[in-house]
């Protein structure tokens, strides 16, 4: 360490100024890096950084200090800063030295300003103006700095104030502006996307830049976009391809080695981005090959980054369309890292491993015993890495063996960020290869005494939603609550101070719930036990309304037992006790009243439940009306209090007519809550909070990197994996001389692998060429059935939790977003008596990205998801028009349609769609043509929108024409995006009796769900005042027009459905709403030979989402 800080004070005069005299200045600084040392407690360090801000807080202040010294001093702030002292009073000098000083002042301006601001501090508004001059300067020392800042720490809203000059320095003559410009526009992507969608054909242009440093840092830009939308950008395949060719082939400077590898984070960049490109894409693949066999062959383990290379070789040919040679050389690579003795390699194998068994699960056996003695390793993490591959291989055959390995390491782990992750795996093992209830009851019994309270909530509500919605056999779910109830009173016989709250809690819904199907069990009993843990005093007052609540389930006949509890229980402090006493004293006087509100085996999905609270509407109604303020939830309360005025960065003001500065801010809408519950327990461990490092040090036990085994100088870097590979005569040799203990040992370890690794044999359904079938779940979770709407016609909607309980398989595909049921088409000619659709028509172009699936004689119901939609039309005409639009209904036929698009086809089946346009929704429209002339029966529709609310879907099979099948969804979109996917499913027999399935998607972006909002202009002014959000922007105005402003403005009018609320002389205002209610503004101004607009909205995406769409549209006029 000594040394070290010896060094670095040494070489501190010549880092801040090249002048002799520096040495002077910068004594301070190095007197007080070495007193820090000398200190010896943590007291002696407070009093020194206290006298040392106090002297320099004297030293700002005094009007003698000049810019030398105030760098001097910035220096020793930000080494304070550093040590956690702070030092907030030099934030503004920092600020002006990078505005008043020198080139080598503004550096350590700015650098002081990088780590002593965030994003949102109140001071970097100050910075602005001297970014932008700058960024206008022709010192290119003076544009690093400012492009330097810029990408660090510049907040959204300051991003259109230096867009256009960083735009500027792509095409700027030196390299080093042209890549911080580059990443600074990176930094703008992560940060607004929408703001720089306009210049991605600038981003092509650095990917093909002369400079190797330019296009690098074009590739974290493309790396962002392409795993967001891989299609839009599989033309630059052969590009990607090209570039790491010659990075392999060592074209590039010397410079750009690294231990004699070229370039090698540009090769692991590059080939993420391959994997992307390639996946389910054989076209593409086919391109990658070569550069990846030469990869492999080029990187010779020789140094720990041809490792990180091989890794991520590896990884991209398992991902893209795979090649058996490739394949094969994959397998080798993994192979020699989990044979590694060294502890890296190995970790770093076992991931690949863990990765690779998703596409091949019989990889895992060729390494079988590795991965047992992996399973005792004294390193956690590869303890934990193999636990995450044995995960992934387990089936119905070995669930056992692995879910008590993964319990056994729970029970001595002490890293919560761990715990949280398994318990979650567990859990969902347990659901899904459970091989009996008792097991199964056993096993997420461990889970919640092991979990405890890290326990995610979402692993308690799917066990509760399990028990409570069952399965499709009856006897199987009652069979299921008998053994919980009987494991449940057990636990509760015995110990039970020391459980965790999620546990009690499980334990008293399932008590309160299904105790009464215990015969043999007195409810008094269940009562006394119950009642003794409310006098527990290390239960939460969490759990005890739990409990309490399972007490007034089962106090009817009962009210002896509970007088003493409800006197104690009305006198509490928690009001929520209170309250359920005082419903507990009502029920247990009125036996009929509560059979009625809580009847014994009432089935779980009877229960009437209003979401939007519609009882209240009176009630909130007339409190509006007595002055009281609109309901706000608690975080729009909270952004309110913190959230400042957004800046105002244009070089115009906004000019409202004078009439509207007296407008009071009225009508603000609430938003609509709804909750629903999780269902995926695997997501546990991306909802955990942050890594947790504890216990760190105890990963290096004593067969990891001690200084006794590592070689001195630069050779201790390398691992060579080859080592743990032995000839055969030397594994002889070591057999022979086992003593009987490691024999035994070894059997142990035999008999363990045949136990986890069954099922991956031969007979198992997984390919080296493709992926195994998902086995179903041993629990199969019955569908939710529908709604019933409450007084206000409010409904649940969703798809998750409503689906229709009808008994038959057609009624039950009629979910609750069916307001009517299809009706049967009658053709006028041609009637069959089969259900089925009959037509010829010309065969469409094959998509080659549509995947058909072939399952002969599958059943119907086998197909059918629970949001599919069954269509059962009758036969209907051989040929159907060239405008398929002729056959929507009358009441469609009049609204403002897009053009009909062709969506996907295979020799049986056509799919084309075109996009209605209603007031109050918009309208997704599916024409189904036959295209054969075989019989076609069971067409069932899904469609999954992420991002998307389905409204309802009316008339899924409406009176056709010529031979096609209609139906269509009433979308709404949820949360503001630029671009939503939406892809689906069509399942159909044909008359031989084959199952296909055809997949089709499609995209639909924000202008589908804008319709204009009509509004006075004293209305617009008073919803111009109330909202908060907005962003201003320089477009393109359409100069070329007689009336430039009236042409641009009638342009966004009729693409985007904008409604004009006023135009004066050179400024115009519009408005439009989104289909959910959230309005947007618009205000237009003629600047220069742009039109300047600023748009405002209570939605934080909104403005971006409609600014890139009027950027489009002006684009393409």
């Amino acid at each position: 360490m000594s040394d070290v800080v010896e060094k670095t004070l040494t070489a501190l005069p010549g880092l801040f100024d090249s002048q002799t005299g520096a040495a002077k200045i910068t004594n301070r600084l190095k007197q007080l890096v070495k007193s820090i040392t000398e200190l010896t407690s943590k007291h002696e360090e407070e009093n020194l950084m206290k006298q040392e801000l106090s002297s320099m807080k004297e030293q700002v202040a005094s009007p003698n200090t000049t810019m030398k010294q105030m760098k001097e001093i910035m220096v020793r702030a930000m080494y304070c800063e550093m040590m956690g002292y702070e030092a907030s009073f030099t934030y503004i000098h920092a600020i002006k030295l990078a505005q008043q000083g020198g080139v080598l002042e503004k550096r350590v301006g700015y650098l002081a300003v990088s780590l002593f601001l965030s994003e949102s501090h109140e001071l970097l508004l100050l910075l602005v103006n001297t970014v932008l001059k700058d960024l206008q300067s022709t010192n290119l020392i003076e544009v690093c700095m400012a492009l330097t800042v810029v990408a660090q720490i510049f907040p959204k809203d300051m991003i259109p104030a230096v867009l256009p000059l960083v735009e500027d320095k792509l095409s700027h003559p030196k390299e080093i502006i042209r890549r911080k410009a580059v990443l600074a526009l990176y930094n703008f992507y992560l940060i607004a996307p929408n703001q720089v969608q306009h210049i991605h054909g600038k981003f092509r242009k650095a990917l093909c830049d002369k400079d190797p440093g330019v296009m690098t840092s074009s590739l974290h830009i493309y790396l962002q976009l392409i795993r967001e939308s891989p299609d839009d950008y599989k033309d630059l395949t052969g590009s990607f391809v090209t570039i790491l060719k010659q990075v392999v082939g060592g074209k590039l400077p010397i410079d750009y080695n690294y231990h004699n590898v070229p370039a090698p984070w540009l090769q692991i960049q590059l080939l993420r981005i391959l994997s992307l490109l390639g996946r389910d894409d054989q076209s593409a693949s086919e391109l990658m090959y070569d550069v990846l066999d030469e990869s492999l062959r080029r990187a010779e383990m020789n140094h720990n980054i041809t490792y990180a290379i091989l890794y991520e070789c590896a990884k991209t040919i398992y991902t893209i369309s795979p090649k058996a040679e490739l394949l094969e050389k994959a397998v080798k690579c993994i192979g020699s890292f989990v044979l590694s003795p060294k502890i890296n390699l190995k970790y770093l194998g076992l991931k690949a491993l863990t990765y690779v068994v998703q596409h091949d699960t019989k990889l895992a056996l060729q390494h079988q015993m590795t991965i047992i003695e992996c399973l005792d390793h004294s390193d956690f993490t590869i303890k934990r890495e193999t636990l995450e591959l044995l995960f992934r291989i387990t089936n119905a055959q070995n669930v056992t063996v692995i879910v008590k390995k993964m319990l056994d390491f729970l029970r001595v782990c002490s890293d919560d960020h761990t715990i949280i992750h398994l318990v979650g795996k567990v859990a969902e093992l347990a659901e899904k290869f459970a091989p009996d209830n008792s097991w199964f009851i056993q096993t997420m019994n461990d889970v919640f005494s092991i979990g405890g309270d890290l326990l995610q909530q979402d692993v308690v509500n799917n066990f509760l939603r399990l028990l409570a919605e069952g399965s499709d056999c009856k006897e199987d779910d009652d069979q299921l609550r008998l053994y919980a109830v009987g494991s449940y009173l057990n636990v509760l016989k015995g110990n039970c101070f020391h459980l965790p709250q999620h546990f009690l809690q499980v334990m008293s819904w399932v008590l309160g719930e299904y105790s009464h199907l215990q015969e043999s069990v007195d409810q008094r009993e269940v009562i006394c036990l119950l009642t003794k843990l409310l006098d527990q005093k290390t239960i939460s007052s969490e759990t005890r309304v739990w409990v309490l609540f399972a007490l007034t389930k089962l106090s009817e006949d009962q009210t002896d037992l509970i007088l003493d509890l409800l006197e104690s229980l009305s006198s509490s402090q928690d009001t929520v006790l209170r309250q359920q006493a005082q419903e507990l004293h009502h029920l247990s006087q009125d036996s009929q009243l509560h059979e009625w509100v809580l009847p014994h085996g009432a089935p779980w999905d009877s229960v009437e439940v209003d979401s939007s609270l519609s009882f209240l509407d009176g009630y909130v109604s007339e409190a509006l009306a007595a002055g009281a303020a609109p309901y706000k939830p608690p975080h729009q309360r909270q952004e309110e209090l913190c959230e400042e005025r957004a800046l105002s960065l244009e070089p115009y003001g906004f000019n409202l007519p004078v009439s509207l500065s007296s407008c009071s801010i009225t009508d603000r809408q609430s938003p609509a809550l709804s909750s629903e519950l999780s269902g995926n327990s695997a997501e546990l461990s991306q909802k955990a909070g942050t890594l947790i490092l504890e216990g760190v040090k105890r990963v290096w036990g004593k067969d990891g990197y001690l200084p006794h085994k590592e070689t001195t100088g630069e050779g201790a870097q390398v691992e060579d994996p080859a080592a743990a590979l032995q000839t055969s005569g030397q594994q002889g040799a070591a057999e022979r001389l086992e003593p009987p203990d490691q024999s035994q040992q070894k059997e142990d370890k035999q008999q363990l692998a045949s136990s986890l690794f069954v099922g991956l044999g031969a007979q198992s359904s997984t390919s080296l060429l493709g992926k195994s079938e998902a086995p179903p779940p041993r629990f199969r979770r019955k569908p939710r059935p529908h709604a019933s709407s409450s007084s206000s016609g409010a409904s649940e909607r969703s798809s998750d939790s409503s689906h229709s309980s009808r008994s038959t398989a057609d009624s039950f595909l009629y979910g609750n977003l069916l307001e009517e049921e299809p009706t049967t088409i009658k053709p006028s000619s041609d009637v069959t008596k089969h259900n089925h659709i009959r037509a010829n028509g010309p065969e469409q172009n094959k998509d080659a990205g549509v995947a058909v699936e072939t399952d002969r004689g599958v059943n119907t119901s086998h197909i059918l998801g629970s949001d599919m939609v069954l269509v059962r039309p009758n036969t209907i005409q051989d040929k159907y028009p060239a405008d398929l639009t002729e056959l929507l209904p009358a009441d469609l036929k009049e609204l403002p349609r897009s053009d009909v698009i062709s969506l996907t086809s295979d020799p049986s089946l056509s799919l084309s769609s075109c996009r209605v346009f209603r007031d109050e929704s918009l309208l997704l429209v599916i024409f189904l043509s036959n295209c054969t002339d075989t019989a076609i029966t069971d067409v069932a529709v899904q469609l999954t929108c992420e991002g998307l609310e389905t409204v309802s879907l009316r008339g899924n099979v409406i009176e056709c024409l010529e031979g096609v099948s209609v139906c269509h969804y009433a979308l709404m979109m949820k949360d503001p995006q630029t671009n939503v996917s939406f892809t689906g499913t069509v399942s159909y027999q044909t008359q031989a009796g084959e199952t296909n399935s055809l997949l089709f998607s499609g995209t639909l972006c924000t202008a589908d769900f804008i319709r204009p909002l009509v509004v006075t202009t004293e209305e617009y002014g008073k919803l111009w005042l109330s909202f908060s959000h907005d962003v201003k922007q320089n477009l393109k105005l359409l100069t070329d027009a007689e009336d430039p402003l009236g042409a641009t403005l009638n342009a966004l009018k009729e693409t985007l459905q904008l409604h004009v609320v006023d135009v004066i002389d050179s400024e115009g205002i519009l408005a439009c709403s989104l289909l959910s209610g959230a309005p947007c503004l618009l205000h237009c101004r003629v600047n220069g030979a742009a039109l300047a607009v600023w748009l405002r909205s209570p939605l934080p995406a909104l403005p971006d989402c409609i600014l890139y769409h009027c950027q489009k549209t002006l684009a393409e006029h």
